[in-house]
C-alpha cells in the first residue's frame, strides 16, 4: 500500500471519525479526538510524516474496533474493509475487537461487508467481544479467528424497547424477534452449532473465556503471542491454541454487567 493511497484514505475517513460528545469520556464531558489519539512520526525519503495511530495500523492492514458499535464506527469500519480489499484482495485483513456490542443494524453492516469482500478477514478478540462484538468475532475467516488469553466473550439476545401505540409496539417487538433469530442463525453458522443450542445458551448473558470460546467454536485459536514475534528467550513463536496462561475459569451463564 503506497503512502499516497493511505493519505488519500485518511483524508476521506476524517469525515467519518467525528464522535458523539462524551463517547470517549464516559459521558462526563467533551474531549477532542486529537487529545486522545496518539500520533506516530516516521522518517521517509520525502521527509517527516505523521499519522494518527489508527491510520498507521491501516498501513499494516489492521482495523481496530475499540468502542461500542454505532453507525459512525460501522461506517468507518466498512470503509476501511472495502479500501483494504480493493488494494489487495489476497492478503488478510486483521480486525481487532474490544467492544461491548452496540447497535445491531450497525453491526450487521460490518458483518455483511466482512462476508462480501474478497480479502479474508482475520478476527482477534482483545479484552471483550460482547453482544454484537461476539458475532463479528465469530464471523472471521475460517481458521483465522483468535482470542488473547485473558479476553472474554459474551453472547445474549438483543435488547431494546418501544413506546407509542399498541400497534407500533407490536411492530417493534416483531422486528426485535426477527433480529434475534437472525443473529442466532449467524452464530450457528459460524460455530457449526444448531440454532436451538445458540438460542438456549444466549437466552441470557452467556460468558466464555478464551479457551471456552475456542471449544464453543467462536474462535479457532488462543494466541499467547503474535505469530512470529520473539519470545522472552529471543526465539520466534507461533500461536498457542492449547493453553490459556492466566485464563481463569469464569461463569458461562448469566452474570456480570451487560454490554
Amino acid at each position: 500500500m503506497s503512502d499516497d493511497h493511505v493519505d488519500d484514505f485518511v483524508q476521506f475517513s476524517k469525515g467519518l471519525t467525528s464522535m458523539p460528545e462524551g463517547i470517549y469520556s464516559g459521558g462526563t464531558g467533551e474531549q477532542s479526538m486529537a487529545g486522545l489519539v496518539p500520533m506516530v512520526v516516521e522518517q521517509t525519503t520525502r521527509g517527516e510524516r505523521s499519522y494518527d495511530i489508527f491510520s498507521r495500523l491501516l498501513k499494516e492492514r489492521i482495523v481496530f474496533i475499540g468502542t461500542p458499535i454505532n453507525d459512525q464506527i460501522a461506517n468507518l469500519t466498512v470503509a476501511q474493509l472495502l479500501y483494504l480489499s480493493s488494494e489487495d484482495a489476497d492478503r488478510d485483513i486483521s480486525l481487532y475487537i474490544n467492544s461491548p456490542g452496540g447497535v445491531i443494524y450497525s453491526g450487521l453492516a460490518v458483518y455483511d461487508t466482512m462476508q462480501y469482500i474478497q480479502a479474508p478477514v482475520a478476527t482477534i478478540c482483545v479484552g471483550l467481544a460482547a453482544s454484537m462484538g461476539s458475532v463479528l468475532l465469530a464471523a472471521g475467516a475460517e481458521g483465522r479467528r483468535a482470542a488473547l488469553p485473558n479476553s472474554r466473550v459474551m453472547m445474549h439476545q438483543p435488547m431494546g424497547g418501544a413506546e407509542g401505540q399498541a400497534s407500533d409496539i407490536e411492530i417493534q417487538a416483531q422486528e426485535i424477534m426477527w433480529l434475534k433469530e437472525r443473529l442466532f442463525d449467524i452464530l450457528a453458522r459460524h460455530t457449526n452449532k444448531d440454532a436451538d443450542t445458540i438460542r438456549e445458551d444466549a437466552d441470557r448473558n452467556y460468558w466464555l473465556s478464551a479457551r471456552e470460546s475456542k471449544e464453543y467454536g467462536l474462535v479457532d485459536t488462543v494466541l499467547e503471542q503474535r505469530p512470529g514475534a520473539p519470545s522472552s528467550n529471543g526465539q520466534a513463536t507461533g500461536s498457542s491454541s492449547g493453553s490459556d496462561r492466566g485464563d481463569d475459569e469464569g461463569p458461562s451463564t448469566a452474570g456480570g454487567s451487560e454490554g
